[in-house]
């Protein structure tokens, strides 16, 4: 009898962790994919999480995140977005603007994606329409990227005096285009000089910082891009006779 007790307990003891594992297979994944990197939007996922606990998801209990960073090289988001396809994560998150977003949608019209992204959904050819998105994504529109030229215009009525502004933009970014040719006309529609640059990588900054400063450029437009946003340090640590201007958080 008391062989037979000890067999059950073994047999009990060996079930639960099986039974453990099963129940954390079944549980729901969100796949969370960012342009950025996780220390600057170490802010942002704890209110992520804060908000999944208020309808009732707790990482680790009852939902799982898989969370990917790019660190600013958007040539990887592709590959990222595919592993959580092929995880079959219950719901993508893409966040860090445009260069997340797109690869998301490309690779899957059957997950659900959620996005946060600065740059016009509907150009980029991401939803139908902002009240009837349709598709299988839907999401935030911050209206981030648009407004350059109006951020231009607000920087020459702080400080008129500025002669020559530098406009660096991310190459890499699906937005840059847009964003050159927005600046450029409102440039010209208030008679401000200018000079677009281009960085998309740690060591192209550096040589546009040099550049801008040889060119005695009076103040920096940067563009709206996760990139840049991840790299405010960088821009601060410079020691050069301008500042650069509107590098808003990420």
């Amino acid at each position: 009898m008391r062989r037979r007790a000890f067999i059950a307990r073994r047999g009990s003891a060996a079930v639960w962790p099986l039974a453990a594992r099963a129940q954390q297979a079944a549980m729901p994944v969100i796949g969370f994919m960012s342009s950025g990197s996780a220390a600057p939007w170490a802010h942002l996922v704890a209110a992520f999480r804060d908000g999944l606990k208020v309808i009732g998801f707790v990482e680790g209990q009852n939902v799982a995140i898989d969370f990917h960073w790019a660190d600013g090289q958007y040539d990887r988001l592709p590959t990222i977005a595919a592993e959580l396809v092929r995880r079959k994560v219950a719901v993508i998150v893409a966040v860090g603007g445009a260069p997340a977003v797109l690869p998301a949608v490309a690779a899957t019209p059957t997950i659900p994606i959620v996005f946060s992204i600065g740059g016009d959904p509907i150009k980029l050819g991401i939803v139908r329409s902002l009240n009837r998105p349709a598709g299988n994504a839907t999401g935030v529109y911050l209206f981030a990227t648009d407004i350059e030229a109006k951020r231009l215009g607000l920087l020459r009525d702080l400080v008129p005096t500025f002669a020559f502004i530098g406009v660096l933009l991310n190459p890499n970014n699906a937005n840059a285009e847009t964003q050159s040719k927005d600046v450029q006309e409102a440039a010209r529609a208030i008679g401000q000089k200018i000079q677009i640059v281009h960085a998309g990588t740690e060591a192209a900054l550096g040589t546009t910082f040099t550049t801008l400063t040889q060119m005695r450029a009076d103040a920096v437009l940067v563009g709206g891009d996760p990139f840049f946003n991840s790299r405010r340090n960088l821009f601060l640590a410079r020691h050069t006779p301008w500042h650069p201007c509107n590098v808003r958080p990420a």
